[in-house]
This record gives structure tokens, sequence and C-alpha cells, in this order.
């Protein structure tokens, strides 16, 4: 019996490795999805938290409020050692820059069906491209 185990993820995307009874660990690596350029969507849960941990390069953790039409951004870049949380019920997202990654700390399954998206409109998804943008730039 080996009393340390090792997990990572070089990979694209997502990948949910360490999932325990009540909560699960995951990596999110930089794909062309996370790019600024190309997020039209939030995304929300409603039975828990999501913790992250930069692991290394440029990330900008996106936090907003939406009241119909209206959308109202939180939008902060992720420093190394410091843990970022999203309470549930906060709509969300990454945007990446390439060569970005990181750690993810949640209720276990919640990529298996606690999420709802909310398609960003033209005028949304440009104020949210300019204030990353400029956290970017930081």
């Amino acid at each position: 019996m080996k009393l340390i185990e090792e997990y990572s993820h070089s990979g694209e995307g997502y990948n949910p490795f360490l999932i325990t009874e009540g909560w699960q660990v995951a990596i999110l690596n930089y794909s062309r999805s996370e790019d600024i350029d190309e997020i039209t969507n939030l995304d929300v849960h409603y039975e828990t938290d999501e913790a992250f941990l930069l692991i290394q390069g440029d990330i900008v953790l996106i936090s907003a409020s939406i009241d119909a039409d209206k959308v109202t951004y939180e939008n902060v870049k992720l420093k190394p050692g410091i843990v970022y949380n999203i309470p549930k019920n906060v709509w969300h997202k990454v945007a990446m820059k390439p060569g970005s990654s990181v750690l993810i700390v949640e209720k276990d399954k919640t990529h298996l069906g606690d999420f709802e998206f909310h398609n960003l409109n033209s005028i949304q998804i440009e104020e949210l491209r300019k204030d990353v943008n400029s956290k970017f730039s930081l």
C-alpha cells in the first residue's frame, strides 16, 4: 500500500483527478476555450463553493452578478500563494494565458451536473474582455 499518492495533469483543459467523498481536486490547464477572446458565457454552482490556487502563468478570475440584462463584473488577477474562493451561487469563469494552470477544489462530482451557463451578449462580452485585459496588464 502506497502511503503518499501523487497526481498530475499535463494535458489541456479540466481534469478532476482526486475525487473523494465530499470534495474533489482538479487542475485546469490552459486551453483555447479559456482564452479571453473565446469566453462567451459564465457558469454557476448551486451546491458548492469553488476554490482556486494559481499553479503557474497568468489567470484572471472572473466573477459577476447578473440582474436581467445587467452584468456587473468583479475580476482579479490571481497571485501565487493566495487561495481565491467563489461562493456557491456566484457566476464565474477563468480567463487564462497560454502556459497557465490553476488548482481547483470543490464539492465532489460538481463537474457531473452542478452547473448552469449564462450566455453573454456582445456588449457584455466586450465589457468583460476590456476589464480582463486591463487586469492581465497589471
